[in-house]
């Protein structure tokens, strides 16, 4: 299958190059940029010199791409930006993973209110498929249009959303609480990712309703079996000193009697065949140093007595399982290839 990546500039359109020049089932045809146009990839991304990657960036049209001969294109866009590629190109028979937030959720009038703009295609909203592998069933046939999940709302909807679903806790009163690597801003030249700003610094920000959060409430709303009404959670992001990652503590209040066994059998009914989910034994706690540069997220459950909760961590790379990988992970799926291929 011919790929191309559109917007390979940012971090995570980085980490798709690197990856998809590896897996064995797919061909990097193009890789675009419009501000690094005619530069030659290995020269950008300096890790992929020696891998014998003859591409270069280009810049062609929309039009152009719709007529090409490749089969997938990966967005690594902007919001707003990514539906103005991926409307013409699946009219065009193509078929798209977009990493961007256009297609995430179902309501358009959610969008404007996180996004702060109308949504660009919001004939597409319904059509798309939400590509969470361990969570939902992915094929082309179900949708040509993938809209791969958020980093944050990854680490925190794998722990969390079939604990609800199996009515394990609670849903009133669900804290989360998130810790992310600078790169999770994306690649600015902005004042407040300056070295000397980020290095020994840690803080909150985009409080009280950071933009994942409609993603995140949005779907444990749907998998909930309650639908007594929607999930409202409340979620704390932070910026941390590191360049990638997330790590994150989720308290949610038992429903009925505190049992951190049935959490654990909970969980490995659901992922014990999913290859990128790990349940860590009682006492470890998950740990970013442990996950960086695989698409895996490690989680572990603490059972708190004194307050009727449970502690649920998590902690993922959030530029592969929060970002390309987890894009090529439901690639895979999609394909019928084997779901780790390509992936560490």
């Amino acid at each position: 299958m011919n790929i191309c990546i559109i917007g390979a500039s940012g971090y995570s359109g980085r980490e798709l190059v690197s990856l998809l020049l590896d897996h064995p089932k797919v061909t990097l045809c193009a890789v675009t940029s419009r501000s690094l146009d005619g530069k030659r990839v290995e020269d950008c991304i300096p890790k992929l010199r020696g891998r014998k990657c003859a591409l270069s960036f280009s810049n062609p049209s929309i039009n152009e791409l719709a007529e090409g001969d490749c089969d997938l294109f990966f967005l690594a866009l902007p919001h707003g930006t990514a539906a103005e590629f991926a409307v013409p190109l699946l009219d065009a028979g193509k078929k798209v993973i977009d990493l961007s937030a256009d297609f995430r959720l179902n309501s358009a009038e959610t969008y404007e209110e996180f996004y702060g703009q109308p949504h660009p295609a919001p004939e597409w909203l319904a059509k798309a498929s939400y590509g969470l592998p361990e969570l939902y069933e992915l094929s082309w046939e179900i949708s040509p249009l993938i809209a791969s999940p958020g980093c944050y709302p990854t680490s925190i909807l794998i722990p969390l959303s079939i604990l609800l679903t199996e009515k394990i806790v609670k849903e009133e009163g669900i804290i989360a609480n998130s810790m992310s690597g600078v790169s999770g801003a994306g690649r600015n030249a902005t004042e407040k990712l300056l070295y000397c700003e980020r290095n020994e610094s840690a803080g909150a920000y985009g409080l009280p309703k950071h933009r994942h959060l409609s993603e995140i409430e949005e779907q444990l709303s749907l998998l909930s079996r309650r639908h007594s009404k929607e999930v409202v959670l409340s979620f704390h992001p932070h910026l941390a000193p590191m360049n990638r990652g997330i790590c994150t503590t989720i308290s949610a209040l038992a429903e009925g009697e505190l049992d951190r066994e049935k959490v654990i059998d909970c969980w490995r009914r659901i992922f014990d065949h999913r290859p990128f989910v790990n349940l860590l034994p009682e006492g470890e706690f998950p740990d970013v140093a442990h996950v960086t540069g695989t698409n895996r997220i490690d989680l572990s459950v603490h059972a708190d007595p004194r307050t009727g909760r449970y502690v649920l961590c998590s902690a993922e790379d959030n530029l592969i399982k929060g970002a390309g990988g987890q894009a090529i992970q439901a690639m895979n799926v999609c394909q019928g290839y084997e779901e780790g291929e390509g992936l560490s």
